[in-house]
């Protein structure tokens, strides 16, 4: 009896552990969803007491109420290349209870992460980019909780429909925000002033190196000029002076000309027999030698006539004032030793 007992007990114990393990609540505005071995099961629960195979099935309440999701420090590059933040965004969020089976299925029972945290980053991002620093900050900072909710809310009608949602954006920041923009935009201010003055300076040492390059070109084009001119008249005197050169010389040439040609003429007609026997004398005397002795040599010459006379001559000469001479004469009749 003591072993059935305590057979008895064990099995006791383990039925109210099984039924323990099997019954389970869902909360008011909870929907239960149910996994077996890992595999989401297409039961859901409403509020309540249910009951669920023990140790082999577990379940997860998914709320189907209102409830809020906070996204904060979402970072936001503007189009102009700045850099912001934002605190905080709020997420209002309400999930059909008809919905939850499929929400789950496709995105798991976390499904704000995915439709909701990643989707505002992404969106955010989105709308900054394509706008300014101060239009994000000041002109449409009232516009971008209702953009994002309708960007938002377009995606998950197709993506995840049941879901529905509302975004706040935090209007604390407003101040802080706008704090930052004059100092930003003071900042700008500061660094457009700061390039506008290096602009002109550097415009202004543009300008004088325009200038200075400009006049020292002038003065190189003016001491050019001066060294063609100069050049120019140095040519035209050279010219001047060839011309009056080439003057002289042609008349010196031309009064050479007409001496000698008068003084051919002069000669043509004093080319006479007599003229030219008496210039024949005086080479003759001209280039004679006397020898003095006992015997005087004979006489060569290459004309008979002349010869005859000359050697008469010689011997009127010799009989007259000398004892002997010798006179020798080359073959064109002017005298020459033997």
């Amino acid at each position: 009896m003591a072993q059935w007992g305590a057979i008895f007990s064990i099995i006791a114990a383990l039925g109210g552990a099984a039924l323990l393990a099997s019954v389970h609540k869902i909360d008011e505005g909870h929907t239960g969803v149910y996994y077996r071995g890992g595999a989401l099961l297409t039961t859901t629960s409403s509020p309540g007491f249910h009951l669920m195979l023990p140790f082999i099935t577990t379940y997860k309440p998914v709320q189907t109420t209102l409830q809020t999701d906070e996204v904060k420090n979402v970072p936001c590059g503007t189009s102009g290349g700045v850099m912001i933040y934002f605190d905080r965004i709020e997420v209002v969020n309400y999930l059909v209870p008809s919905a939850v089976y499929d929400i789950v299925r496709n995105f798991t029972a976390d499904y704000d992460k995915a439709l909701i945290f990643n989707k505002v980053h992404h969106e955010l991002n989105q709308f900054c980019s394509v706008h300014s620093l101060q239009e994000v900050y000041i002109g449409l900072f009232d516009q971008i909780d209702e953009n994002l909710k309708l960007t938002l809310q377009e995606d998950l009608t197709s993506m995840a429909p049941g879901l529905i949602i509302q975004v706040k954006l935090d209007q604390h920041e407003v101040p802080q925000m706008r704090s930052r923009l004059e100092s930003e935009k003071t900042k700008l201010l500061i660094s457009q002033q700061t390039q506008k003055v290096v602009e002109k300076e550097a415009e202004t040492e543009r300008i004088k190196a325009v200038i200075e390059a400009e006049k020292v070109a002038q003065v190189a084009e003016i001491k050019y000029g001066q060294k063609v001119m100069e050049k120019e008249t140095e040519k035209k005197i050279s010219q001047i002076e060839d011309g009056a050169f080439l003057a002289r010389e042609r008349a010196r040439a031309d009064a050479e000309f007409y001496t000698a040609q008068r003084a051919a003429e002069a000669n043509k007609l004093k080319l006479t027999p007599e003229y030219l026997q008496l210039m024949k004398y005086k080479a003759i005397a001209a280039n004679s030698k006397i020898y003095f002795g006992n015997d005087i040599p004979q006489m060569f010459v290459d004309s008979g006539s002349a010869g005859s006379s000359i050697k008469a001559s010689a011997s009127v000469f010799s009989d007259s004032t000398l004892n002997s001479f010798r006179l020798w004469t080359s073959p064109l009749g002017f005298g020459q030793q033997q």
